[in-house]
């Protein structure tokens, strides 16, 4: 039996309770439903708890249920910014299909039609859906808030790992009618083997007299990247930057803010279009290929110089053609006459 409230709190509703800095409304165990603060009136504090009790029983058992526990949940909070905006984009399509349906009636031939028909337009988007759709119930499964795990079994598609490795003519061509951002941007992922999302959100504050120091956001691998003279330059030139108000970014929007995702792919989009218009060329590859680029063009560990904790991660990444010495033997003609 838990402890009774103080009686200054007997007016708080059912399951909800002071947190560090707001009113959580606690509806099963390991779910953390943020309210409202705690300097908030007793109303406000009712009426959202009453909005939230409804959305929550609303979906009781379904499998839309399901993801917003684990939406709410820690496990899902400790997450990647970006990785946490994949699985809500992912389950806007799945929702769509799945949300409303009783989570015990799932079965793995109603996820393999699902993916047989996704696969259609994208085996890839396929993958990734079957990916979330998983995650959801092994965290349910283990949690006790579903008996089975329809997903188990179910085989993904194949997906051709990238082989696109960016000419130094091409990369020249985007950088060339690119704007000042997206110049920078390429010359920081460029000559650190960054990825976007981590140049993107880097800040003043990791310019270093040693280097500049870079946390990758995926595997969490923290290395300060050595100066260089064109690593300088690049850095030199995000300085010509203007925001309104001063920014703690290395590349701030005019606002002073960090540019999202979806905002630097529109310019970087822009910069390749304009590309291909002026040179003819197809300009094929994506802004993450740059990443490829540069543990193809590093010429020693290139594990080390990538942050990648194994071999094979960085295999997928070294794109560059090799060049190999052929067999040194005599020319034919040659091994006639010295019979």
């Amino acid at each position: 039996m838990g402890r009774k409230r103080p009686e200054k709190d007997k007016w708080i509703p059912s399951k909800v309770y002071r947190g560090k800095s707001a009113f959580e409304f606690r509806p099963v165990k390991g779910v953390c439903i943020r309210l409202c603060s705690l300097d908030s009136p007793k109303h406000v504090v009712i009426r959202r708890h009453a909005d939230e009790y409804e959305r929550f029983n609303t979906n009781k058992g379904t499998i839309k249920e399901l993801s917003t526990l684990y939406f709410e949940s820690p496990q899902f909070i400790k997450l990647s910014v970006q990785t946490r905006k994949d699985y809500e984009k992912y389950w806007k399509a799945l929702d769509k299909v799945f949300g409303k349906m009783d989570a015990r009636k799932l079965k793995p031939e109603h996820v393999r039609k699902y993916m047989d028909i996704k696969g259609k337009s994208s085996e890839v988007t396929a993958n990734r859906h079957l990916s979330l759709l998983s995650k959801l119930f092994s965290w349910g499964f283990e949690r006790g808030h579903v008996k089975e795990h329809p997903c188990k079994g179910v085989s993904r598609f194949t997906e051709k790992a990238r082989t696109r490795y960016i000419e130094d003519d091409e990369y020249l061509a985007v950088y060339n009618v690119a704007s000042v951002a997206v110049k920078v941007a390429m010359e920081i992922s460029y000559l650190c083997a960054a990825r976007q999302g981590d140049v993107l959100k880097l800040q003043k504050h990791q310019i270093l007299k040693e280097g500049i120091r870079i946390k990758q956001g995926k595997t969490g691998k923290e290395q300060i990247k050595s100066w260089s003279p064109r690593l300088k330059a690049a850095i030199k030139l995000a300085e010509s930057i203007e925001t309104k108000n001063g920014s703690l970014y290395v590349l701030p929007t005019q606002s002073g803010t960090a540019y999202t995702s979806d905002g630097f792919r529109t310019m970087w989009s822009k910069a390749r279009a304009k590309a291909r218009e002026e040179t003819g060329l197809k300009l094929d590859f994506t802004f993450h290929d740059i990443k490829a680029k540069a543990i193809s063009d590093f010429e020693g560990n290139k594990q080390k110089f990538s942050g990648h904790k194994t071999a094979s991660q960085v295999a997928v990444y070294d794109r560059k053609t090799e060049v190999v010495e052929t067999l040194n033997v005599p020319i034919i003609s040659e091994a006639k006459k010295g019979k």
